[in-house]
């Protein structure tokens, strides 16, 4: 009861979290059975079909480099901005014009980059209309290509700003005096950065990583829009299975996505564990 009365703003919060967490139990509980379930009763067949697939491992290691290539770049993009701009981002304005891209769905991103970055888009209509191309044809493929490209730019373009809101409260905390303590010990910047900096960064990278890796591997609409026919994304795969008309493929649908589950919770499990001891060895050198 003490507790509560100290943080009654914790009671505001329950119903949401309640009936949020209430929603995702049910939901994997429900995809998890129905990926079991079969005429004849509970069965792996589904997970079974699925790693004899040649489509879905491809599709699997295609959304995993996807993914994986997406999050490294908004992280270390992300970090850049935050570390090099932070005196620019103190100022109110300055800090709206990096967040705005937040306001519009991943959707609408995707439907920008056909538009400006296609064969037939913005970009190179206006390149041969200068006569730099021959044709609009000759354009470099962004979109619709079978390395992701498109869907790459347009992850990394959307994540960067959540990875600066991540990072900015992280820099706003940071001791300023320590820097120069480093320096005056004979350390250049480099050493700042991995000494003071990093130890403090470490663990918010890690959470915003892992964030931004799962919501790109589970996502659907942008590799919908910019992915191509061979390989998928497994949610695009997932989505397809569902829905054709051969009702036996929907258990293995329910497998592929509880298969991406069990990676998403995987990594949660390593990286809390990785930043759990990070934040110990920073509260044992703060003498907390």
């Amino acid at each position: 009861m003490k507790w509560f009365k100290s943080n009654s703003w914790s009671l505001a919060l329950l119903p949401a979290l309640l009936f949020t967490f209430c929603l995702v139990v049910y939901g994997i509980f429900m995809a998890a059975q129905e990926s079991v379930t079969t005429l004849n009763g509970f069965s792996l067949d589904a997970y079974i079909k699925i790693f004899e697939n040649e489509a879905f491992l491809d599709s699997l290691k295609y959304s995993l480099r996807i993914a994986f290539v997406s999050t490294i770049l908004s992280l270390f993009l992300g970090l850049l901005l935050t570390k090099f701009l932070y005196e620019t981002l103190k100022n109110h304005l300055a800090r709206t014009m990096v967040w705005l891209p937040m306001l519009f769905p991943h959707f609408v991103w995707g439907y920008m980059m056909i538009l400006l970055f296609s064969q037939t888009g913005w970009f190179s209509t206006m390149l041969h209309a200068l006569s730099i191309l021959d044709s609009p044809d000759q354009f470099p493929v962004l979109t619709n290509d079978r390395y992701g490209i498109g869907i790459i730019l347009t992850y990394t373009l959307k994540e960067i700003p959540f990875v600066v809101l991540m990072l900015l409260p992280v820099y706003a905390q940071l001791n300023r005096d320590l820097p120069n303590v480093v320096k005056t010990l004979g350390g250049n910047k480099w050493h700042v950065f991995k000494t003071v900096e990093w130890p403090w960064l470490f663990p918010v990278l890690m959470e915003a990583g892992l964030i931004v890796f799962a919501f790109i591997l589970a996502a659907f609409e942008v590799p919908f829009l910019l992915g191509t026919t061979y390989p998928k994304m497994v949610s695009v795969l997932a989505y397809e299975w569902f829905y054709q008309g051969d009702w036996s493929k929907r258990p293995e649908s329910f497998a592929v996505m509880m298969t991406v589950t069990a990676i998403i919770f995987g990594l949660l499990v390593l990286l809390l564990s990785l930043v759990s001891r990070s934040r110990y060895r920073l509260m044992k050198g703060n003498g907390m």
